[in-house]
């Protein structure tokens, strides 16, 4: 089964949050909704990327690079990459 690596944007203060799910979308409404801890705060958010990986570990491991990086600069980078 595939897994995703998702970073939403948060639509009041533009900070991004970098995450893996197995849906991005069904995620999206769960963080919209304020059911996750770390986001409730911050919404309302917009999905602006997505990766598939094969397995839920390589997207884990690709998640806590993003997350590791700490850089915004390469975020919007790689969210442009795609438009």
């Amino acid at each position: 089964m595939c897994s995703f690596v998702y970073i939403l944007r948060s639509m009041s203060n533009g900070r991004y949050y970098v995450g893996y799910p197995g849906d991005p979308s069904a995620r999206l409404v769960e963080h919209n909704a304020g059911k996750v801890t770390s986001t409730r705060r911050r919404g309302p958010w917009e999905l602006v990327y997505t990766e598939e990986h094969v397995d839920a570990t390589t997207a884990r491991q690709r998640e806590y690079r993003l997350k590791s990086m700490k850089s915004r600069v390469y975020l919007e980078a790689l969210i442009r990459s795609v438009d």
